[in-house]
């Protein structure tokens, strides 16, 4: 076959993929760019006339609220998940092969299972005669049932349950990849079990550690029907608002522009990721 009818061939087998990412990922990306700087018309939807109404509203407290209210939300649970879901991840790396199988038989478990399913699950342990008050009470810890149900920790513990797995396979794999050779010979050399935690193991981790952060934080922005059912209407999430103004609001442009300021949140996000990790590879070669 000649070179020149390779590549004819070549682009046939890859212009279905670029076709793809066009119309399903490229196009509805651009057509909310559009439609957030679209006018509201009450009761009729939108029409095309250029404003920037639409981001001037969001610096109205209620809304500014609830962004801050998202990203409290983003930053606990992440933080929560860092302190839990690391030394998981760590120790399940240095298991030997067995143990490796069964914990993560155990981690995948909960995919297996629809999230509404497991939430509902939450939703009998947590309310006033569920198993958690329940106990409490069987121990003489408290006399009277907790209100746990529909408040911020209820909301927390399911975003941290949910997004907790994650986490814990992202630093497990860069655990598992990791040279520990290295630690060996910072050892030989004087180090102490901290120092060469610290110098070698959290710098060659820190990629999965990053990546179990974006994993992590990422969907608990938008993660609404967690605070819907956790935390009734309390709680209301920049994913709760955007699917409030697209369903009983109407304002489709507005529902728009709030997508665009999270999609610009999350791809800064992003970009400090990457440089994060492409720091830690060079410091890694050095």
């Amino acid at each position: 076959m000649k070179p020149r009818q390779r590549r004819e061939r070549w682009w046939l087998c890859v212009a279905p993929l670029y076709l793809f990412t066009l119309l399903f990922v490229l196009g509805p990306v651009l057509y909310m760019i559009a439609v957030s700087f679209a006018q509201n018309t009450a009761g009729t939807g939108f029409r095309w006339a250029f404003t920037l109404e639409n981001f001037a509203k969001m610096r109205d407290g209620v809304y500014l609220n609830c962004f801050r209210e998202s990203l409290r939300l983003a930053l606990s649970t992440t933080l929560l998940n860092v302190l839990i879901g690391y030394p998981f991840g760590y120790f399940m790396g240095r298991l030997g092969a067995r143990g490796k199988r069964l914990m993560l038989f155990l981690v995948m478990v909960p995919f297996w299972t629809s999230s509404l399913i497991r939430l509902y699950g939450w939703l009998i342990i947590l309310q006033a005669k569920g198993l958690l008050n329940n106990v409490l009470l069987a121990l003489g810890l408290i006399r009277e049932p907790l209100k746990i149900l529909y408040t911020y920790p209820a909301v927390l513990t399911g975003m941290v349950y949910g997004l907790l797995p994650f986490m814990i396979l992202a630093v497990y794999t860069s655990v598992e990849k990791m040279d520990w050779t290295l630690v060996e010979a910072a050892r030989d050399l004087g180090a102490t079990p901290a120092r060469a935690f610290l110098t070698i193991t959290l710098r060659l981790t820190l990629p999965g550690l990053m990546s179990g952060v974006i994993l992590t934080f990422v969907p608990s922005m938008g993660l609404f029907f967690i605070a819907d059912l956790l935390g009734g209407n309390k709680i209301v999430l920049v994913g709760s608002l955007i699917q409030d103004q697209m369903t009983r609001g109407g304002n489709q442009p507005f529902a728009a522009a709030l997508a665009l300021v999270l999609a610009v949140m999350t791809t800064l996000l992003l970009a400090l990721y990457r440089r994060a990790t492409h720091m830690s590879e060079l410091e890694g070669m050095l």
